[in-house]
């Protein structure tokens, strides 16, 4: 039986998830999961509905229900589509979790804060050492050396730039929130400048775009360390630009290449959506979008339609999914449920010029520092123009079911961090 009297081992447990989001999804799947089941028995029990009774939550956990009926209902192949349906809730269950033991001990704040340092400062020497000599300092070469691309701990896996983006916010956020020595404002003013670097050695380029965003959006609607933030971001840039100058290749598939097939630089070919691939895949998913508009095809099965020859166009039109979330979701969920990612952009819009106009007109801020930069985490999320991953996928359910559950604490709790 679950003790909820020290929540100390909880608290380092759910801290592991940053480490082991390093070493790959199973881990911290594992550990979401478990402790979904966990904080579900205590609710129950305890009859604690709390938690679960809010707005964001409850149009959640209707869009959990409606992906499994349409996994029953309309999916080419049920079994298939409930692996990304059946226990999907598990990711509003866990940020739900996040939020209580937020308000049960604070210091998860700190075993956050320090976890997450170590792990960006673990990938900045390993970064930086693969970037100067070629391979890790466990020995791993460039898996990537036509275009200069790193990943440190990450091996095959080219999603450094995606990890230290989505986690950079709410590394921040910590920063704000907890007392700070001179020396220590010192340290992360250089660990943000070698961060925002490593991101663009990363070769990511959702992931510098990401970066560019939340920082942008950030150093806006904050007061306090927006000089901090402004200055450490025009530095890193400034870096940026000398090393975009030495490398042809990074510098080519960062901005040259995008820019070319987007038709912003004069090009024989017609411009793409984002890149030649993207743009395959995106019109593939359009098409079985415009075929099974209101309900879609069901979770997971556009790996599985793509290859039908009257959905699929262009040079490479099937994969596990089609790279942007919005598109991923009109093909397999349909309107309605493209309309629960949509929803959670307008809210972030919506509080978004809330606070410029409390800025503008009023001299305050509707949101606290802390509550900005959890809510750029939200917004890289569920930003619509640029490429992504799988909405579905594990590892990045982590990633952006972290910040919310902060960001729900703040905002709804009893006792919100300020």
């Amino acid at each position: 039986m679950l003790k909820y009297s020290n929540t100390v081992l909880i608290n380092l447990i759910i801290a592991s998830i940053i480490p082991f989001l390093i070493w790959g999804p199973f881990f911290p799947d594992l550990i979401v999961s478990i402790s979904a089941l966990f904080f579900l028995y205590y609710v129950f029990k305890n009859k604690n509905f709390y938690y679960f009774f809010n707005r964001p939550l409850i149009i959640f956990f209707i869009f959990c229900i409606y992906c499994i009926l349409i996994s029953i209902f309309v999916a080419k192949d049920a079994m298939l589509s409930f692996e990304s349906s059946l226990f999907y809730f598990r990711i509003g269950v866990f940020s739900c979790f996040v939020w209580y033991l937020i308000d049960k001990d604070k210091s998860i704040l700190v075993y956050f804060y320090y976890t997450i340092i170590g792990c960006f400062l673990a990938l900045v020497i390993d970064g930086y050492f693969q970037y100067f000599t070629g391979e890790t300092i466990f020995g791993f070469k460039n898996i990537d050396s036509s275009s200069s691309r790193i990943s440190s701990f990450f091996g095959d896996e080219l999603i450094m730039g995606s990890y230290l983006s989505r986690l950079f916010p709410l590394l921040f956020a910590l920063f704000l929130i907890k007392q700070k020595q001179k020396f220590e404002i010192y340290f992360i003013a250089l660990l943000f400048i070698l961060i925002d670097i490593l991101i663009f050695l990363s070769g990511g380029r959702s992931a510098f775009f990401f970066l560019n965003l939340s920082t942008v959006f950030i150093i806006i609607f904050i007061k306090e360390f927006q000089k901090f933030r402004l200055v450490t971001f025009i530095l890193a840039i400034a870096c940026i630009f000398i090393l975009g100058l030495n490398s042809s290749k990074l510098s080519d598939r960062m901005f040259k290449t995008p820019a070319t097939n987007m038709g912003l630089i004069k090009n024989v070919n017609e411009p793409t959506i984002f890149t030649p691939q993207h743009d395959s895949l995106i019109r593939t998913a359009y098409n079985m979008f415009k075929y099974k508009p209101i309900l879609g095809h069901g979770p997971k099965m556009f790996r599985v339609i793509c290859k039908d020859k009257k959905f699929a166009t262009g040079v490479s039109p099937c994969m596990t999914h089609p790279h942007n979330f919005y598109i991923q979701l009109l093909a397999e969920t349909g309107v309605i449920g493209f309309l629960f990612l949509f929803s959670a952009f307008i809210y972030v819009l919506y509080v978004s010029l809330r606070q410029l106009r409390s800025i503008i007109f009023k001299k305050e801020r509707f949101l606290t520092d802390y509550q900005v930069c959890l809510l750029a985490s939200i917004l890289i999320t569920v930003w619509p123009l640029s490429p992504n991953g799988n909405f579905f996928n594990n590892w990045l359910m982590i990633t952006y079911s972290l910040p919310i559950g902060f960001y729900l604490q703040s905002i709804y709790s009893k006792k919100p961090i300020k």
